[in-house]
């Protein structure tokens, strides 16, 4: 099993450094991440400040991947944990907040007093009226802060990456509280994406 697992969290990790390969094929919202400075006037220059924000699509069709690559140019993460749901892109690498310094377990019955909290993948495509949340998969995880030990199937987050990219929604097992909290953040985060999101995604987080 640990082979597996270990098999598995390599083909991951290839999948996010050749996304961070080509940098360029990844637009941000607004454009934010860029890494250029602007000056104005006299004043010194200043880097501008990259925002936390949903990787989107360019308008450029992707060639040249290859067959069973998994493209994450319009891939992101949210993290769940109880009734707060944020952006944290460093779950693409394993490294979100509520994940640093856990040594993480197959096995549910190593964390017995972990809290649950969940890594949204949130995929985000454009349809005739624009931008939408094209495809959401929810996978489940046991933190425990204070042991730094936590429960999750890497298995599992794979599978449910390529699902969201493949424009599936997979919610079960969010309670109403972090369904709540998941519909609220995407909602803030963009009104219009929500708007054009299908009825399909909608009745899941209602």
């Amino acid at each position: 099993m640990e082979l597996i697992l270990k098999a598995v969290e390599q083909a991951a990790g290839r999948l996010v450094i050749d996304a961070c390969r080509h940098p360029a094929r990844v637009n941000t919202i607004e454009g934010r991440c860029s890494e250029g400075v602007e000056q104005q006037g006299n004043n010194p220059e200043k880097k501008e400040k990259k925002a936390l924000a949903f990787n989107v699509v360019s308008n450029k069709e992707h060639k040249g991947f290859g067959a069973g690559t998994i493209n994450l140019n319009d891939m992101s993460s949210v993290i769940i944990d109880g009734d707060q749901a944020y952006i944290d892109i460093g779950a693409m690498h394993a490294k979100s907040k509520v994940e640093r310094g856990i040594k993480f377990s197959p096995n549910k019955e190593d964390v017995p007093n972990g809290r649950t909290c969940w890594i949204v993948w949130v995929a985000v495509d454009r349809g005739e009226n624009g931008q939408y949340y094209a495809g959401a998969t929810a996978c489940e995880m046991l933190i425990d802060t204070e042991a730094r030990r936590g429960w999750k199937i890497l298995a599992d987050h794979v599978n449910k990456m390529d699902y969201a990219l493949k424009r599936r929604y997979i919610l079960e097992g969010l309670s109403d509280t972090e369904r709540t909290a998941l519909r609220n953040l995407l909602i803030s985060h963009n009104e219009q994406w929500w708007a054009n999101s299908p009825d399909n995604l909608k009745e899941l987080l209602a």
